[in-house]
């Protein structure tokens, strides 16, 4: 690797060997510890430095549908079963088990237990002697994201739909990118490797006979993030129209022209797909 002793030293103080490392590996001629001619350090900080931002653009896009997913998850269920229904009436989570049941009360009680929130000591001090669990519209708040899966793999079919009928998609598609935006957040929360990952759970694609948008003009290889980022500007489109987030990606890959997008699961015409041509839903609706 070429670069300026002194830079490499000062890149290597700011940011640990291993950690960097992860970027230098792509360079690295197959089955040596050589890297391919024209490898600098300036080269490897640039993916470094492009991972980092497109973790924030990434994060910046989860928190706003994961934020109108409590939300929603929130209305709806107050509305079918009241505001201490998840807390009280079994029948208000029937597609969790006894035990699993058990186990997302138990991680509602911790959470109560541990939150220091105004509102939650307010509604504690007033109510604590009568009520034992905080109304649901309080509790979505303060629930960790693993706990709001599992809310909404346990409430009714209707809740559901009511909930993913926001982001125009059927519960199960909804379902399976929350959970794969759950382990994405966990990624970006770690500052870990983003940008080619390869993801271990994957977001299903809508049926091409329904949602035709997403298989023109070529379907999605949904374990790479651009799916990930296609499904955030999808989203993000749905809760935040008025949101420039899709502006922001492509001003983040003008910056760093020499990231193989290939990697990251880019087809050539990325930017052919109605998803990301067509203008947001603000624009649609002036």
């Amino acid at each position: 690797m070429t670069g300026d002793r002194g830079l490499i030293i000062s890149r290597l103080t700011a940011v640990n060997y291993y950690r960097l490392s992860a970027y230098w590996l792509p360079f690295r001629r197959v089955g040596t510890e050589a890297f391919e001619d024209g490898t600098s350090i300036e080269i490897v900080w640039d993916r470094y430095v492009f991972d980092r931002h497109l973790r924030l653009l990434v994060m910046d896009a989860i928190e706003r549908i994961e934020i109108a997913t409590r939300t929603h998850l929130a209305y709806e269920h107050a509305h079918a079963h009241g505001a201490f229904g998840y807390a009280v009436d079994p029948a208000s989570l029937p597609k969790l088990d006894p035990k699993d049941r058990a186990e997302f009360l138990r991680h509602t009680r911790d959470e109560h237990a541990r939150s220091k929130e105004q509102f939650v000591a307010r509604f504690d001090d007033k109510y604590g002697p009568n009520h034992a669990h905080l109304p649901v519209w309080m509790a979505t708040e303060i629930m960790a994201f693993g706990t709001i899966l599992s809310f909404f793999r346990g409430v009714s079919h209707r809740v559901k739909k009511n909930v993913s009928s926001v982001f125009g998609m059927p519960h199960t598609v909804f379902n399976s990118w929350l959970l794969t935006m759950n382990v994405v957040r966990n990624i970006c929360a770690h500052h870990a490797r983003l940008w080619n990952r390869v993801l271990g759970v994957k977001p299903l694609i809508p049926l091409q006979g329904k949602y035709p948008d997403w298989h023109t003009p070529f379907t999605l290889q949904n374990d790479r993030i651009f799916a990930i980022l296609t499904i955030c500007r999808y989203c993000v489109d749905r809760v935040a129209p008025q949101s420039s987030w899709d502006t922001r990606v492509r001003a983040l890959l003008g910056a760093h022209s020499t990231i193989p997008t290939v990697e990251m699961g880019f087809p050539s015409n990325w930017a052919a797909s109605p998803i990301w041509a067509g203008p947001s839903l603000a624009a649609r609706s002036d």
